[in-house]
């Protein structure tokens, strides 16, 4: 029973420095909020209008910009699952799913249900998977 009152005093104290904490923030927040804003604002720089290439002396052709490389698209867990499933054309078991892919059981078992629903594989048997 001591132990209990002294976790709750303990607690007690914790909340009550907190409270001050957040007392002082909001007071500092406030006077923030009633400050007059007296600073200067910077002028944006004024953007100038381009000149044509005819006029500038450079051809359209070298203004051409250049596209930037597409990125490779990392293969997912249910693409990996997938495609180890693709490759057992008889099927295969959530063990050697696991062994092959590397995954943990959770997350061979919650790809196998989400390929399942999409109906990119089905289950031959029980525990065997094939792709549709």
């Amino acid at each position: 029973m001591k132990a209990i009152k002294r976790e709750l005093d303990a607690i007690t104290k914790s909340l009550k420095a907190l409270t001050k904490r957040a007392e002082s923030i909001s007071e500092k927040l406030n006077k923030m909020a009633a400050a007059p804003a007296t600073k200067t604002k910077e002028k944006a720089p004024v953007k100038t209008a381009r000149k044509p290439a005819a006029e500038t002396g450079k051809s359209a052709a070298g203004k051409a910009k250049k596209k930037a490389p597409a990125k490779a698209k990392s293969a997912t867990a249910s693409d990996t699952v997938l495609a180890v499933i693709k490759r057992n054309k008889k099927g295969i078991d959530t063990a050697r799913l696991k062994a092959k892919t590397g995954f943990n059981d959770t997350k061979v078992r919650n790809v196998i249900f989400r390929l399942k629903k999409q109906g990119k594989i089905k289950a031959e048997k029980k525990g065997i998977y094939v792709t549709v």
